[in-house]
Formats: structure tokens, sequence, C-alpha cells
């Protein structure tokens, strides 16, 4: 099974996936649209490779659409997706709010919805079938449990990297550590700024803050590649990370869990990226017209610098 990958929806083509071809086949071929948000992280390129692989495994036909981190373009490639009448709509939003429209046209065109990943802010839960990804907010906590383990005994200011406005890991992510940390006189956050969950954006962000704030001497990434970024700038700066700066992380792809193998990430919360078939699953059950469960939560765990050289020859990701 070839995966047909859709460029129209993407900033460099409009909005009309012409050259995809969409619908079940006779043979019961379920097909699937899915958006996703981009490529702007080692997390994503897994989470993409793993709904492709899946999908092959299982048989599904997937139109994949890369909304390259505009909303307008998973809207317009979700539209393309009810045009060609795909048995089921999967999308991983880029921000929470805005979907009610384009979900209510899949809606009424009888296409179930799967989130995956990230959810949506909506009070119309009848706009999608069922949601599968991480509880973020429960990340920012473990984070902020091992900060409050770790630093809370000690005059602690913490550079907070946040991710892209408004996407769902980076607003409950932010309010899960603050949950965690609230009442510890020692923490404090004294910078917070958007590193967009990307490499480049964790470098100019820390050093600005390093300029801005000299007494930094602790980190809160809310993705690993923000973290590699700051670790860049932190050397940059003179100093040494996971040391000088201590550093929490979320994620555990590959380059943060050898990053916290070597000492210069202290603790990493882990997301999984490898949702693929559980997807694929929950895709054949809603179009087979079953019963699925509104929320799937994705088993996760943390990781130290022991068990990230434990973990790192068998790691998939």
């Amino acid at each position: 099974m070839a995966v047909a990958v859709a460029f129209g929806a993407t900033a460099c083509g409009g909005g009309d996936d012409s050259s995809a071809s969409g619908g079940s086949g006779g043979d019961g071929t379920i097909t699937m649209g899915f958006s996703q948000v981009g490529a702007e992280s080692g997390w994503r390129t897994a989470n993409t490779a793993s709904i492709q692989q899946s999908a092959e495994d299982a048989g599904i036909e997937l139109q994949f659409s890369d909304a390259q981190g505009e909303q307008e373009n998973q809207i317009s490639a979700i539209r393309s997706f009810i045009q060609q009448r795909v048995d089921v709509i999967a999308f991983s939003p880029v921000v929470e709010t805005g979907w009610d429209s384009v979900l209510l046209e899949a809606q009424r065109a009888g296409i179930p919805v799967i989130l995956t990943d990230r959810a949506v802010d909506s009070e119309d839960d009848s706009l999608y079938e069922t949601f599968l990804g991480s509880d973020f907010v429960e990340e920012g906590k473990k984070a902020g449990e091992w900060a409050v383990e770790n630093w809370g005994s000690q005059p602690t200011f913490v550079a907070e990297l946040q991710g892209t406005t408004g996407a769902a890991p980076a607003i409950d992510r932010q309010q899960g550590f603050a949950d965690a940390i609230e009442g510890t006189d020692n923490i404090e956050v004294v910078a917070s700024q958007s590193g967009d969950f990307t490499r480049a954006g964790g470098r100019e962000v820390m050093e600005a803050m390093l300029n801005s704030n000299p007494e930094i001497n602790a980190v809160y990434a809310h993705n690993d590649d923000m973290a590699l970024g700051a670790i860049e700038a932190i050397e940059a700066a003179g100093k040494t990370p996971g040391v000088d700066i201590q550093i929490i992380s979320v994620d555990a792809v590959r380059d943060g869990m050898q990053a916290l193998a070597d000492g210069q990430i202290n603790f990493i919360v882990e997301c999984n990226p490898l949702l693929g078939d559980q997807l694929m699953e929950l895709a054949e059950q809603v179009v087979a017209g079953e019963e699925v469960p509104k929320r799937v939560v994705t088993e996760e765990t943390t990781f130290t610098q022991e068990q990230a050289v434990e973990a790192l020859p068998d790691r998939q990701y």
C-alpha cells in the first residue's frame, strides 16, 4: 500500500488536494484523511512515521497532509478530505480553538473525526468521536514534582521554554508545572517564552533569557528539541548544561535521551509519539459504527540519567 502525501493544503499550494484520490474502494478498504501539525521536532517526525507505517500494516489508505504549523492549512486539508468523501478524518490540531465550523461540516457529511495527540477547545464534544493522546497537564505536573523534590531546597530561577502559543501541550504543560510548584518558596519562573517547539527557537529564546536574567539556574522546556537548543545557548554563554543550569524536558526522543544520558539534561518526562497502531484500531472501530471511549490516554513514564542509559539501546525513536 502506497502512502499518498497530499501537499495541496500546505503553505506552498493552497487548499486543493487534487493529487489525492479519496473515498473507500469497492473492496471495503478504509480511507483515512490525516492532517499533521508539521515536522517541527523529532517527536513529530516519529509520530508521522508511526502513523504512516501503521496505516500500511492495517491496510488503510492514508491521505496525508502536512499543515506546516498553520491552522488555515489544516482547515483546508479537512475540507478537502470531506470533498473526497474519506471514511474517517484524523488530525493533530495546531492550536486548540477555532475548529467548530469545519468539524460541523465533517459531522454533517457523516464523516467521523478522531483527534490525535492534541485536543480541541469546544463545548460540543459530539463534533469528534474520540481523542487519543497524552495527558499534557499530567506531564507538566510530573516535571514540576521532580523540580520540587530536586530544586526546592535552594533558590531556583527557572526559564520556561514554552511550546507553540495556543497549542494544547504548551497550555497544559505550563499549567501542570505551575500547579506542582505552587507554594514552593525556592522555585520561581523568572522568564517564560515560546520557542515554538523547535531547536532553533529554543536556542534563540534561551540566549535572550540568559542576557536579561543572568540569575537563571534551571530550565523547564516543553519539549526535547527546545531543550537541545537551550543546551547550545547555555554552552555559548560559557556555562555547563546539567550542572550550572539544570534542565527538565518533555518528550524522550532519542536526541533528548542521549543528552540526558550524557548529563546535559537532568530529567525527562516521556510523551510517546508511537500512536499509529492505536489510531488505526480506533479508526476501524468508528468506521464500523462501534462505540469507543471519548478519551484514550497513552501510557508514559519518566527518565533519570541512569534510566536513559539503560533505555537508549532499545529506543524506537
